[in-house]
């Protein structure tokens, strides 16, 4: 079969086309820039991926033809974050899409769309889910039948809902919030939302209906909120107040979460509705495993957000369970994060700039300030963690799995020039240093997740060292870090600094 992807950078549709790479199916993926697809995941698909750029504000007759020979089309275009005229982008991009894939073979259209609510006589839906509606109404009225998946909110890392959900449960100790906290919702795992994007694409008997899915759960705000602390080993406090207008609740999600104030705006508008699933029978066409609330955060705060691998991941690596294609999507975490980041022109030839990354750690030491290095795994030691306690014997041969002093290797791919640690030492937070040599440049990354307030405090306090630590650490692997004489040679005075 061959599948067609509208909005194949987004956030579910880099999800799709990254299920869809794990099947023998063909994929066209529609982007505005096909610069922003991740290179990787194009090279699983090798000739069965083509790409078309378009954007579907403009007219169809201004646009690269659709390919005739589509059989599935997913549309998974919205544009919440636009600003007050959303709903127009909203609904001129539908008209344009069922223009231009009138005249292939398409046989099938999947929408994913937003749960409605229970409507009183005389009420009105918030102009989110009326947009979503309005889309729908569009593309039902094509010839070519649609199947349309109604989802309340997604728990992913990246999903705007819960982005603001961690942002909160994160940042704020003591919480006020308005009456939609106690709104009834269904949350479901971004995990279960592609199976069942992907199932449907299918089952014959889809074609021309409309399925609501959830998660096995009904929870409220204030209870989501609150879940993702306990995860999270937080203590919050939530208070509620009756006199949050959606006007202030926007201006105060903009000014304390990561979000927009035109996102913000848009999704409280609908945060007062409860969204459950009002009917089930999608669980019988497509049996699955629900995924709980409290393993769908654990999913979500995972090191491996592409594969949604449990976070029990290294153990996966050091035993072999993840295959080559796997490792290559591994990505660290780019929400609610803090990071050092330094890019450097290469001095030295790219092969000896990898082979200095490939002998950091164990004997060899690190090439800037290695008395921190060591400082850190002392106080790290005393504290009852791990320490420096860990050296490479094979240098130059590191793996995925690999333990390297107070760090795991999660990935080690000689040819695409990358590598990536995760801290194992005691850190109010979680910590990631990933190196990659991209044409002739290295790109080293440092990155710490923190965990509530101390997690904040932490990166603070470290911050004064970072800024001497990693330019001048990025400044000697760029140039092939000293080539030693041995490999367990001590390292020169420089060097130590």
């Amino acid at each position: 079969m061959k599948y067609l992807i509208t909005g194949a950078n987004g956030y579910i549709g880099l999800r799709v086309l990254s299920a869809l790479s794990e099947t023998d199916h063909d994929a066209v993926a529609i982007v505005r820039n096909k610069d922003r697809l991740p290179a990787e995941l194009c090279n699983l698909f090798g000739d069965r991926l083509s790409i078309i750029e378009l954007d579907f504000l403009n007219s169809p007759d201004e646009q690269t033809p659709c390919p005739e020979d589509i059989d599935v089309a997913y549309y998974l275009i919205h544009s919440m974050g636009a600003g007050e005229g959303f709903s127009d982008h909203e609904r001129q991009c539908a008209e344009h899409f069922k223009t231009w894939i009138k005249n292939s073979q398409c046989q099938q259209t999947i929408y994913l769309s937003g749960l409605l609510p229970e409507m009183p006589d005389g009420s009105v839906l918030s102009k989110h889910l009326a947009s979503r509606n309005k889309v729908f109404e569009i593309l039902k009225s094509s010839e070519i039948p649609l199947t349309t998946l109604r989802a309340s909110i997604i728990v992913g890392s990246g999903s705007a809902s819960f982005e603001i959900i961690r942002d909160l449960a994160e940042k704020l100790p003591f919480m006020i919030t308005p009456k939609w906290a106690r709104t009834l919702c269904q949350p479901i795992s971004i995990r279960n939302v592609i199976d069942y994007l992907i199932g449907v694409s299918e089952q014959p008997e889809c074609l021309g209906k409309s399925y609501d899915i959830g998660g096995p759960e009904l929870l409220t705000y204030r209870d989501m909120l609150l879940g993702y602390a306990q995860t999270r080993g937080l203590t919050r406090f939530i208070i509620p107040v009756p006199f949050f207008t959606p006007q202030l609740s926007s201006y105060w999600l903009c000014l304390v979460t990561s979000t927009n104030f035109q996102l913000a705006k848009a999704l409280v508008g609908s945060l007062h509705m409860e969204t459950i699933c009002r009917e089930k029978s999608i669980r019988e066409i497509i049996p699955l495993d629900l995924i709980s609330y409290d393993e769908a955060i654990k999913r979500a705060l995972s090191i491996i957000a592409q594969n949604r691998v449990p976070s029990s991941w290294y153990g996966a690596l050091s035993s072999g369970e993840l295959s080559p294609q796997q490792i290559k999507n591994i990505r660290i975490p780019e929400h609610g994060i803090v990071s050092d980041a330094q890019v450097i022109e290469l001095k030295a030839p790219r092969d000896q700039v990898i082979d200095a990354l490939w002998e950091l750690g164990g004997k060899n030491g690190w090439p800037s300030m290695l008395w921190a290095w060591k400082l850190r795994g002392f106080f790290d030691k005393m504290i009852g963690g791990i320490g420096m306690r860990r050296g490479d014997e094979n240098l130059g041969d590191i793996k995925p799995g690999d333990a390297l002093d107070f760090w795991r290797v999660i990935v080690a791919d000689r040819d695409a020039g990358r590598l990536a640690l995760y801290a194992e030492m005691k850190v109010p937070g979680e910590a990631w240093l990933e190196f990659r040599v991209i044409d002739e440049q290295l790109h080293q990354t440092a990155t710490f997740r923190p965990k509530g307030l101390l997690g904040r405090l932490y990166w603070c306090v470290c911050l004064p060292f970072h800024l001497i630590l990693f330019p001048r650490m990025a400044r000697f692997l760029a140039r092939g870090w000293p080539q030693r004489k041995t490999k367990h040679a001590k390292p020169s005075i420089e060097e130590s600094q």
